[in-house]
C-alpha cells in the first residue's frame, strides 16, 4: 500500500473478537478496538488530525504556534502533525505519569512546560494549573497561538463519531453479530466514548456505555479519577450507566493478560478497560436471555509505559530472582491492614512525643502549599528509592506517614513495619487533616 502522508493511515483499525475462554464470558461476546494500531500510536492520532487537520496550512503561512494540554497521545500526535508542516507545538502540562512519554516530546522538539501536580485533586484556581496557564499566555500575547481545547472541542468526539463509531459498528455487522450493546472506554477527555456513542446509540437505543476511572491516588496514565472528570468540559455523567474505578493493579493485570494471552501489546488505560469489561460484564453474563455484544477501546501500546510497569510492577522485570523486597511488592490486600491514626490522635502523637517524625509524602509544591507543622517532606518516589537502600529513619522514632488521601501511605507502613519499625498511616491523608481544620504551616 502506497502512502503520500503518514495521517492517510489514521483509522480503520481492527476489531478484535476476544476468545471466551480468556474472558469467561457465555452469553456476551467482547471485542477489542484496537486503536493502538494508528500510525503514531494511539486513540489519539484521530481527534488530533481531525482538530489539526483545516488548521495546518494556515498554521503555517502564519507562522503561528499550537498549544495545548496534554499528558501524553494527544501531545504525541499533535507533536507529529505539527512538525511535518513546521509548526511549532507548545505544552503544557501537569500531567506526564511516564518517563517515556516526556522524552518522545523532547525528542520532537516539543516546547514542554511542565509543571508539578499541586495534589490529586488539581484545583482549577491554583496558579499552576495548566489551562489558566494557557489562558495567561494567550491573553499576553493572542496572535502567538492556537489552542486546540482537546477538553472542551467538539472536533475531538467528531473523530470518533464520524469514523470510530461507524468502523465498529460495521464490522460486528459484517460479522453478523448484530449490534453493540456495551461500550467500555477509560475516560480522560471523554472524546472518544462520547463520539462512538452518539454513533452506535444512533444504531441501538438501548446501548450502555461504561466509563473507567483511577480509584482516588491511583496512577493510570491517560485517565482521571472520578472528582478529576468534572473539570473536563465534554465530560456528561448522564450518558454514562456506570462509572468504575480501576486501580493501579487492574490496570497492569489487564495489561498483563492482553499481551500473554492475547498478543495485544496494550497500555495501562487498555489494561483498566479491560478489566473494567470483564468484571462488569460477569456481573450482567448470567442474567442475559440472549447473546449481546460488547466493545472496549485499546487506546495506546505499552511501549511508552516501561518506566510505569518498573515503578508498579517490578517483579515484571525480576525473572528468576527468588526474593522480592521493596515497597511496591507490598500488595493491595496487606496495605488495606496497614495500622492508621486518625487526625485528632495524631496531633495528640505529636504533642505528647517529641521524638514522632511525620514524613509528608507528597510533593514538594503541595508541601509548600502546606503541611503539618514540624513534618519533613520526602515525596513518595524519592521515599521509594531510599527504602531501597535502607530505612533513613531510627527505630526508636515513630514514623507518621502522611500522603495526599491516606492511601499510598499504607504501603509504606507495610514495608517499614516488616522491617521492624515503628510506623502508622494518617488516616484520610493529609486532606483530613487540612478538612479537620488543625493547624497547618506553609512555606518550605
Amino acid at each position: 500500500m502506497l502512502v503520500k502522508s503518514v495521517s492517510e493511515l489514521i483509522g480503520r483499525t481492527p476489531l478484535l473478537l476476544i476468545d471466551p475462554a480468556v474472558h469467561g464470558l457465555k452469553n456476551i461476546k467482547l471485542y477489542a478496538k484496537l486503536e493502538h494500531l494508528n500510525p503514531l500510536g494511539s486513540l489519539k492520532d484521530r481527534a488530533a488530525f481531525n482538530i489539526l487537520a483545516g488548521e495546518l496550512d494556515a498554521l503555517s503561512a502564519s507562522g503561528k504556534s499550537v498549544i495545548e494540554s496534554s499528558s501524553g497521545n494527544m501531545a504525541k500526535a499533535m507533536a507529529v502533525l505539527c512538525a511535518m508542516k513546521g509548526i511549532p507545538l507548545r505544552v503544557v502540562t501537569n500531567r506526564i505519569a511516564v518517563r517515556e512519554v516526556k522524552q518522545i516530546l523532547q525528542f520532537l522538539q516539543v516546547d514542554l512546560a511542565e509543571f508539578p501536580s499541586m495534589s490529586s485533586c488539581p484545583d482549577p484556581s491554583d496558579p499552576n494549573n495548566p489551562i489558566a496557564q494557557i489562558e495567561r499566555e494567550m491573553a499576553m500575547e493572542p496572535d502567538k497561538f492556537l489552542h486546540t481545547s482537546q477538553f472542551t472541542n467538539a472536533k475531538n468526539m467528531a473523530a470518533h463519531q464520524s469514523c470510530t463509531g461507524p468502523e465498529i459498528a460495521d464490522d460486528i455487522a459484517g460479522s453478523g453479530n448484530g449490534k453493540v450493546d456495551y461500550l467500555i472506554a477509560g475516560m480522560g477527555t471523554t472524546g472518544s466514548s462520547r463520539g462512538c456513542l452518539q454513533y452506535l446509540q444512533g444504531l441501538n437505543p438501548k446501548l450502555k456505555a461504561i466509563g473507567v476511572v483511577a480509584k482516588k491516588s491511583h496512577v493510570i496514565p491517560g485517565i482521571r479519577n472520578a472528582d478529576e472528570m468534572f473539570e473536563v468540559g465534554l465530560f456528561k455523567r448522564e450518558l454514562y450507566e456506570a462509572v468504575l474505578e480501576a486501580s493501579t493493579d487492574d490496570a497492569i493485570d489487564g495489561m498483563i493478560t492482553l499481551a500473554r494471552k492475547l498478543g495485544v501489546l496494550a497500555g495501562p488505560t487498555s489494561g483498566a478497560a479491560f478489566s473494567a469489561a470483564c468484571k462488569y460484564l460477569s456481573q450482567v453474563d448470567q442474567a442475559l436471555e440472549q447473546e449481546a455484544n460488547a466493545v472496549f477501546i485499546v487506546c495506546d501500546r505499552v511501549e511508552w509505559y516501561l518506566s510505569y510497569l518498573q515503578k508498579y510492577r517490578p517483579g515484571l522485570f525480576s525473572a528468576g530472582v527468588e526474593k522480592k523486597t521493596g515497597v511496591h511488592f507490598v500488595s493491595e490486600r496487606d496495605a488495606s491492614g496497614a495500622p492508621e491514626i486518625d487526625c485528632k490522635a495524631a496531633q495528640a502523637l505529636i504533642d505528647s512525643d517529641a521524638n514522632t517524625l511525620v514524613v509528608d509524602m507528597r510533593g514538594g509544591l503541595a508541601y509548600k502549599a502546606g503541611h503539618i507543622p514540624g513534618s519533613v517532606n520526602i515525596p513518595a518516589e524519592k521515599l521509594s528509592e531510599l527504602l531501597d537502600f535502607g530505612v533513613p529513619f531510627s527505630k526508636s522514632q515513630e514514623i507518621l506517614l502522611v500522603c495526599p488521601q491516606g492511601d499510598d501511605s499504607k504501603r509504606f507502613v507495610v514495608y517499614l513495619l516488616s522491617k521492624k519499625y515503628k510506623a502508622r498511616s494518617l488516616a484520610g491523608g493529609f486532606i483530613s487533616w487540612r478538612d479537620s481544620g488543625l493547624s497547618i504551616e506553609r512555606g518550605a
